[in-house]
């Protein structure tokens, strides 16, 4: 059983949202607005965040701000609703650091098994028993920790930014498509592969020294991306 926060302002989309969580065996706590939810959040430190992006008040992406200065060595998984359908609304909802990303009107039982993809992620990394660590120069990504470091510093990253590093570390050399990442890292057969380039884009900020001259995290043109390995004192 998860402990989920919903923060949604439609009552009738919460009521919905709550009871197919509660029905899939999860344990939802529900806010109307921003406040309350940031509110809860501190409260009951959720497992997982459902969250509108457009609330009264403070709205989704200041919540969310919010929340990942909380507990910024440990993000907790955010999975964004909103009524905007368009290709910014959607890059902005993971630019901001959302784990995925529901459009309304959405099939609840849709969101369900999304929400349950993220914890199932969590969860196994968590229950892993060797420490498996992944050094890369002055990167060093532990995943049984969910935790990677560059040059002593921990990197706040999202649940799906740590998946993607991992992923990627792991695999160095080798030139990954889009749709191989989709499918390895978000357990996605289908989808839009755009989530891929913006979660790229959000990593290259945040391990690269220039990410408009990414060195490790490299675009195959016409392929999709690649993992370079550093050498120390490169």
């Amino acid at each position: 059983m998860a402990r989920i926060l919903v923060v949604e302002d439609d009552a009738t989309v919460r009521e919905v949202v709550v009871s197919y969580l509660t029905a899939a065996g999860h344990d939802p706590v529900e806010a109307g607005d921003g406040e309350s939810g940031l509110s809860a959040a501190r409260e009951m430190r959720p497992d997982l965040v459902v969250l509108d992006l457009m609330l009264p008040g403070v709205d989704g992406m200041e919540v969310h701000r919010r929340l990942s200065s909380m507990w910024p060595q440990e993000q907790v998984p955010v999975v964004m609703l909103t009524a905007l359908g368009t290709e910014q609304s959607r890059v902005a909802g993971l630019e901001a650091g959302a784990d995925d990303y529901v459009t309304k009107p959405f099939s609840p039982r849709e969101l369900v098994l999304r929400v349950d993809s993220i914890l199932r992620r969590s969860a196994t990394r968590a229950a892993a028993a060797p420490v498996d660590v992944l050094i890369d120069a002055d990167l060093v990504v532990d995943r049984t920790r969910q935790e990677a470091a560059l040059a002593g510093e921990v990197l706040p990253l999202t649940v799906r930014e740590f998946e993607l590093l991992a992923h990627l570390v792991s695999r160095p050399g080798e030139a990954l498509t889009r749709e191989q990442l989709l499918e390895e890292v978000w357990g996605w057969t289908f989808g839009d592969t755009s989530t891929v380039t913006v979660h790229v884009r959000r990593l290259r900020e945040k391990v690269e020294l220039d990410p408009r001259q990414p060195t490790r995290l490299v675009t195959v043109w016409g392929v999709g991306y690649r993992w370079e390995t550093k050498e120390i004192g490169r």
